[in-house]
């Protein structure tokens, strides 16, 4: 995976580097140039002056004072220095015999005296056998304390400025980038439900059509979402309806046709089918209303969970009574917010499924109350209870652990979403005295 910032980084810093290499360069030959020039200026005028001490008259050469001299070219210098006064023909009138000659060039010249590199400037003044050369020479320690000097200022403002640069370069490609950094966190914060479009104002130009593709997208993800949802609930709520009337019409049927043990078998057989069928289309819209993105939607209320089991009540009563099932509720009040719709659907859920695997003459008992850490929820059964080992099992979707039930898979996993959705857990565990099942939703404290 590509990075835009290491991209930008790479083709600014490298060049800045480049660059500052170069101009570093160009100022090293801009310092030192000029100050080799005035070395060699200065040995022309120690040869200058070591001129003025020459005499030339009656045929003859001499110094005045070569000692004080030779004292005076050194005098305060790290360099070592040499000088010489030679004639024509090679005879040294005063110095250094091992002086070079040099001959040709310019005036200032590297050389080497005692196998050691020196800097020597040369002057000819006319004598009376020919032109007499005076001569100054100097060591390069000077020089190169010079050089080594500027060289590590140069590197150290090399160092600075070039961090400095890259320092400079880093902050700019993050403030660069930041309106995307506040882009991205501006879509991490949204719930998975949130489909609205993303607001562009003070979004940078470059990041407006990004913006305009985006809510686009959401748009038609929207419209997808929409039309699944309208789907399952039309789906839902067109199934419930005439299975609701052909119930009814086989109640009537089964009533006329008392006497006829093979027709009541008959309809025994299409009510129970009837039956299982209003109960798939109840999960159906139970599990449209528990979809992902459906709190989000939904309006949170403050409510009683024991209220609403209480008002839950009758079908359930029923419901044990035709099985001959001990069905027993202890309510305290339980304040929480939630959506009553989902919350029914939960509770509708657990209590039907503890219901239908309790065998006659069994017990269940729903058990609601406000705990220190929030509200619990809990449905216990005398049923054959499940293995630990498949009770992670029973909250996915269409697992049936029992192949003869009549169930469809659905009714744990939608308690396991509404649960979800409101922060609770669900915890399955052995029932009373180690038998049965106890479902237990635990809801977080509301302030």
């Amino acid at each position: 995976m590509t990075s835009i910032r290491l991209r930008l980084l790479k083709w600014l810093v490298l060049p800045i580097l480049v660059f500052n290499l170069l101009a570093a360069s160009l100022t090293y030959l801009l310092a030192w140039t000029p100050a080799q020039l005035a070395f060699d200026q200065g040995l022309l005028d120690a040869a200058t002056g070591l001129a003025t001490r020459v005499r030339i008259g009656d045929g003859a050469v001499r110094v005045e004072a070569p000692a004080t001299a030779a004292r005076l070219l050194g005098a305060g210098a790290p360099d070592a220095s040499w000088f010489v006064v030679r004639l024509r023909d090679g005879r040294v009138v005063a110095g250094e015999p091992a002086f070079p000659l040099l001959a040709g060039g310019g005036p200032v010249r590297d050389a080497s005296i005692h196998g050691e590199p020196v800097r020597a400037a040369t002057l000819l003044l006319p004598g009376p056998d020919g032109p007499v050369e005076v001569g100054v020479a100097r060591t390069l320690v000077q020089r190169q304390q010079v050089r080594a000097a500027i060289l590590r200022g140069l590197a150290l403002l090399g160092v600075l400025f070039s961090l400095a640069l890259v320092g400079l370069v880093w902050f700019s490609v993050g403030n660069g980038l930041a309106p995307l950094a506040r882009l991205r966190a501006r879509l991490d914060a949204r719930g998975s439900g949130d489909l609205a479009p993303l607001d562009d104002a003070g979004m940078p130009r470059e990041l407006a059509p990004l913006a305009g593709a985006f809510n686009a997208l959401l748009e038609r993800i929207a419209a997808g979402s929409r039309a699944q949802d309208d789907f399952r609930a039309n789906v839902a709520h067109q199934l419930r309806t005439p299975l609701a009337g052909l119930r009814l019409q086989l109640e009537w049927i089964a009533a006329r046709h008392r006497d006829d043990p093979e027709t009541g078998k008959v309809v025994e057989l299409l009510l129970l089918a009837n039956e299982r069928m209003i109960r798939q289309a109840n999960q159906l819209l139970s599990l449209e209303r528990a979809g992902p993105d459906r709190l989000g939607r939904a309006s949170l209320a403050r409510l009683d969970l024991a209220a609403l089991v209480a008002g839950a009540v009758q079908p359930f009563v029923e419901q044990a009574a035709r099985k001959d099932i001990d069905l027993g509720f202890e309510l305290a009040p339980s304040p929480l917010a939630g959506d009553r719709d989902m919350l029914r659907d939960l509770v509708d859920n657990l209590v039907d499924n503890a219901l239908r695997y309790t065998p006659a003459g069994g017990a269940v008992t729903v058990h609601c109350r406000t705990v220190e850490e929030g509200v619990l929820f809990a449905v216990e059964d005398s049923g054959p209870g499940i293995a630990p080992e498949k009770r992670a099992r029973v909250f996915q979707r269409f697992v049936r652990l029992d192949q003869h039930s009549s169930g469809s898979g659905l009714g744990l996993s939608i308690v396991r979403d509404i649960a979800t959705l409101h922060g609770a857990t669900v915890a399955l565990d052995t029932g009373p005295d180690g038998r049965g099942a106890r479902f237990t939703v635990r809801f977080p404290a509301t302030t």
